[in-house]
């Protein structure tokens, strides 16, 4: 997962569906792959989750999962996080 975070930017079911596991388990290893990028001076780059009808941007949110609703205007047509491995 570590490999293929380094190659590009990914939500959680693109990695579902080229590693062939659950999402769930996705959810499960990011917070390893936090951890392992940080000891080898890397760093796990989560890009927010935004709602597509009002605009707004969950920057301070720190689970890797998305979100059911938006505070703001209580949609739920909300984009998934993305996630990518930076040097």
């Amino acid at each position: 997962m570590l490999d293929l975070l380094s190659q590009g930017v990914f939500t959680a079911r693109d990695i579902s569906q080229a590693l062939c596991i659950s999402i769930k388990e996705v959810h499960s290893h990011l917070n390893h792959i936090a951890r392992s990028a940080a000891g080898q001076k890397k760093k796990l780059v989560t890009i927010p989750c935004s709602c597509q009808t009002c605009g707004y941007v969950f920057r301070d949110r720190t689970r890797f999962t998305k979100p059911s609703r938006c505070p703001r205007c209580r949609g739920e047509r909300i984009e998934e996080p993305r996630f990518r491995i930076s040097p």
